[in-house]
């Protein structure tokens, strides 16, 4: 381990001790997020349909942002950039759905009914999700460390802080985007893992010092709440 860790994690917290959070979702309504929001919309809460597991019961309400009545729909994107971040996210997903958090929409945390899974992937819940198109080079993605998913139905955590890709005033890349540490339900998953160029489905291929965060819509039904960021300086 490079000794010099300890010291990038000392600044990092001390940074984000005096950030101010932002809240992406005010709980009511979809202000903050680009017009274009599919069937996103606010609800009450967001049980385990009796009927099948793998659909929502959608109770109305405020405080849970679900991807619609169908379980399927656009991907949803902040008005806001953002670079570096300290993030907080909570989800839920019933029985085999998945969805994503992408960074600056682009570099994903997968997020996936992973309940009981042994041999994890990069796509199981809580992986840095791989590459799969041009330009070079490849990135094969990289599995959490431990699964600490939950059973689907019930509502899980991430903190992740992000260190946004770094560029020289020609605007050539000089540093890959990083996932300096994502806890999973409390348990560390990921500590300075290089996301040398954007993830599978990303809006966009290019990279660049901000971005908008996204939440993946298209693959199954998701909720999301208490969703938080704190716009910090990482070294």
């Amino acid at each position: 381990m490079n000794s010099s860790l300890p010291i990038i994690a000392i600044v990092v917290f001390a940074v984000t001790a005096n950030a101010q959070s932002k809240k992406l979702f005010s709980g009511k309504d979809l202000s903050g997020w680009k017009q274009s929001s599919g069937a996103w919309k606010a609800a009450g809460s967001v049980p385990l349909d009796p009927a099948d597991p793998r659909k929502f019961k959608i109770e109305p309400g405020t405080g849970v942002l679900v991807n619609g009545d169908q379980g399927k729909t656009s991907n949803l994107l902040t008005d806001a950039a953002f670079g570096d971040v300290e993030a907080h996210v909570e989800f839920v997903v019933p029985k085999g759905s998945n969805s994503g958090v992408y960074f600056q929409s682009r570099y994903e945390i997968q997020v996936l009914d992973s309940w009981g899974v042994k041999d994890l992937k990069y796509g199981d819940c809580g992986g840095v999700y791989a590459s799969c198109s041009e330009p070079k080079p490849d990135f094969k993605g990289r599995p959490p460390s431990v699964n600490a998913s939950k059973p689907p139905g019930e509502w899980q955590t991430f903190d992740i802080v992000f260190r946004a890709p770094r560029f020289d005033a020609s605007g050539k890349k000089t540093e890959n985007a990083r996932f300096v540490k994502v806890t999973h339900n409390g348990k560390v998953i990921h500590e300075n893992v290089d996301a040398p160029r954007p993830t599978c489905a990303a809006a966009s291929l290019d990279e660049k010092p901000t971005g908008p965060l996204m939440l993946q819509g298209d693959h199954g039904p998701v909720a999301y709440r208490n969703l938080t960021v704190k716009s910090v300086k990482l070294d």
